[in-house]
């Protein structure tokens, strides 16, 4: 499903009260550009990238999504946007809101705009982050009514003061999580369907902020995505991991992703998932 453009004034969806909210199986996707392999890197070498293989593997990813219930919405390409593929990024959902974000990286904020005219297709209420305020949505973990919001190198203060005005008076708590050592919050930890937090210890700066924390042995297999029941979407390139979290009861689809692991991306940041629209 493609969605075309919309005008930039178009009309705000109603008030959030106004509508009823239903449970949906909606995922927002990008397709890869042209110019994947110039993505931004900071945390770890830069490889060379096979444009080739990784439009293989985004197929790939996007037919798990569907294969397990997912219906996936494709947000209009930017091919001069090397790093749009990530469309995590652009956008935090909560509840039926959409904050368009205000990603840390100059170079990306463009990206914000067609992923702005997707949210507001599907009907959702839309809100902003706004200068100084600076938020990656790979920062953003939620779990259950806690958001945890990762200030770093892409995150900045305001931006987390901002979040917190957006969606407190929704119901979040909002804990913010420093993060020095990866990319993102969730390039360190996600959470399985009971709320346990995971992650790999040596990429956590303070791993005490997580009640229940379960510690997994690969870098990648600290990044799941929550198919439904006990379905987990996870990289081939934790085995060890994905091996612990069958032993603990999870169904768990692997996908191969490496092109994008080498533009420090994982399964986490090449969607956007919407778990309630408006009836």
């Amino acid at each position: 499903m493609m969605l075309k453009p919309v005008p930039r004034s178009a009309p705000e969806s109603a008030p959030p009260m106004e509508r009823p909210l239903v449970p949906s199986k909606k995922a927002l996707v990008r397709r890869p550009g042209p110019r994947l392999a110039e993505g931004l890197v900071t945390h770890i070498e830069r490889e060379k990238v096979d444009l080739g293989l990784a439009l293989e593997q985004w197929d790939a990813y996007v037919e798990a999504l569907r294969t397990h219930g997912w219906e996936t919405v494709e947000v209009e390409p930017e091919d001069d946007c090397p790093d749009a593929v990530f469309v995590e990024d652009t956008v935090v959902m909560y509840k039926n809101v959409a904050l368009i974000t205000r990603p840390g990286a100059e170079s990306r904020r463009i990206e914000t705009v067609g992923v702005e005219e997707a949210v507001a297709r599907l009907g959702c209420s839309v809100n902003w982050i706004w200068e100084p305020g600076t938020l990656d949505g790979g920062d953003v973990l939620k779990v259950g009514d806690t958001v945890y919001v990762g200030r770093g190198g892409r995150t900045n203060a305001a931006g987390v003061q901002q979040l917190r005005a957006a969606f407190e008076p929704l119901g979040a708590r909002v804990v913010a999580v420093p993060v020095s050592r990866v990319l993102h919050l969730k390039s360190a930890v996600t959470a399985l369907p009971d709320g346990t937090v995971i992650g790999h210890i040596p990429k956590l700066d303070r791993p005490s902020l997580f009640p229940g924390f379960l510690s997994v042995p690969e870098e990648s297999g600290s990044h799941v995505v929550l198919l439904g029941g006990h379905k987990l979407l996870m990289a081939a390139s934790a085995p060890k991991t994905a091996e612990l979290l069958t032993d603990l009861g999870h169904e768990v689809v692997t996908v191969d992703i490496s092109e994008f692991e080498k533009l420090e991306g994982c399964v986490t940041c090449l969607s956007v998932r919407l778990r309630e629209l408006y009836a």
